[in-house]
């Protein structure tokens, strides 16, 4: 019998599914290569490969076959081919911009370890989708709000969550349409760089991001009485300030946020949060020649960056701090623990930490590679963003379960 791959589920699985993945037909202790592919929508390529050995059936079960040394990981890893997928191009991010459509993943099987891959024994296709079936992807454009709605199947109501993203602008829409297929009506919200919204914001009015939690609780399918925010970088940040400033925001959860204004002032009815100065003859060379800005930001904890902290103690929310040990864009952790110091001192219990070690600033939902250095978000050079690929996988699968826990208990 020919050797081929199986496959579970078969053709189709959601972005941040496990994948289960088999080879058959394989001679008794054959060695073999695993390799997998996946082009993004710029057409560049992810590759990631492994070593194994087969059985003494001849049969190759990845949830129970360690990889061997040599490839992009080695150890009990059923779904390493897909965490240790990288770009070919250096220092390139998998972005998904069209979540109607699927990546499409190859699969193939080649003989032996050697550094040239051998013989191609067996090959599969299989589709990695961010929309389960059912699930309705919702332009919204409601006065200034410009977003996209994405709406769990069936007709009932549902938890609510407003999913804002970092300093790039536009709307990705990834995470949303995946916290969607978990039951969440969630609003993936722009807030500049996006068709009329402005292009370099002078300010960030939150009541732009009210008009965005009226809409929620409006919206007939969406469950009250309030919403729940998830919030990356910048956008963790704005979703703090949302907490602390307006009504009907329950619970919040922010990846590696911010808990001052950075780059962008915050202004809502009459007030004004400054923001913190940054200085970039801070940044720090590494060995690497790739610059570290984790020292640029004024230590908002300290005079004079102390006007710039986001009032905290005034948010009702529950409040959940994801952060990133090796973060090298914010210094999450340090943040976090300050500000849960001050919250406590305050006699407050709303909120919890959860803190990755290997993990640096971009936490992505599941099987997102790891993207370790690329752009700064603010000085665009060529930075140290931080993290280490296994550690970094499992932080990503443990938070993803994590935020949705936390927002079924709280909305």
């Amino acid at each position: 019998m020919a050797p081929s791959i199986r496959l579970s589920p078969a053709a189709r699985s959601l972005f941040d599914e496990p994948l289960a993945i088999a080879v058959q037909g394989l001679g008794p202790r054959q060695q073999v290569t695993l390799r997998t592919s996946l082009r993004d929508e710029t057409g560049e390529l992810f590759q990631a490969s492994a070593r194994y050995q087969a059985g003494d059936d001849g049969q190759l079960d990845l949830a129970r076959c360690p990889a061997l040394p040599g490839g992009s990981f080695s150890g009990l890893e059923p779904m390493g081919l897909l965490w240790a997928l990288q770009p070919q191009k250096p220092f390139w991010r998998l972005v998904k911009r069209d979540v109607q459509s699927p990546f499409l993943l190859q699969l193939e099987v080649l003989e032996g370890h050697g550094e040239r891959p051998g013989r191609l024994l067996a090959q599969a296709q299989h589709e990695r989708a961010f929309l389960r079936d059912g699930v309705r992807r919702v332009p919204v454009r409601e006065g200034r709000i410009r977003a996209t709605l994405f709406l769990p199947p069936g007709e009932d109501t549902f938890p609510g969550i407003i999913d804002i993203h970092g300093f790039g602008g536009g709307l990705p829409e990834s995470r949303a349409s995946l916290l969607a297929n978990h039951g969440f009506a969630t609003l993936a919200l722009a807030y500049y760089q996006f068709e009329d919204l402005p292009q370099k914001p002078k300010e960030l009015h939150l009541e732009y991001f009210e008009e965005a939690v009226n809409y929620m609780l409006q919206h007939p399918q969406v469950k009250g009485p309030g919403v729940g925010l998830l919030g990356f970088s910048k956008g963790g940040e704005v979703s703090l300030a949302m907490a602390a400033f307006l009504k009907n925001i329950t619970a919040v959860a922010s990846l590696n946020g911010p808990i001052a204004a950075t780059c962008i002032p915050f202004s809502y009815k009459n007030k004004i949060i400054p923001t913190v100065t940054l200085h970039e003859h801070k940044a720090k060379a590494t060995n690497s020649k790739f610059l570290d800005y984790s020292d640029v930001i004024d230590d908002p904890f300290q005079a004079p960056g102390n006007q710039s902290l986001i009032p905290l103690e005034k948010a009702e929310a529950q409040l959940l701090f994801i952060v990133g040990q090796d973060d090298r864009v914010v210094k999450s952790e340090y943040y976090v623990t300050e500000v849960c110091k001050l919250l406590q001192a305050q006699g407050k219990g709303n909120f919890q930490i959860l803190s990755y070690p290997g993990t640096g600033h971009c936490i992505d939902p599941p099987f997102f590679p790891l993207y370790p250095i690329g752009s700064h978000p603010v000085f665009h050079k060529r930075a140290v963003l931080g993290g280490e690929l296994r550690a970094y996988s499992k932080a990503q699968v443990h938070a993803w379960s994590q935020v949705q826990a936390f927002f079924k208990k709280y909305l």
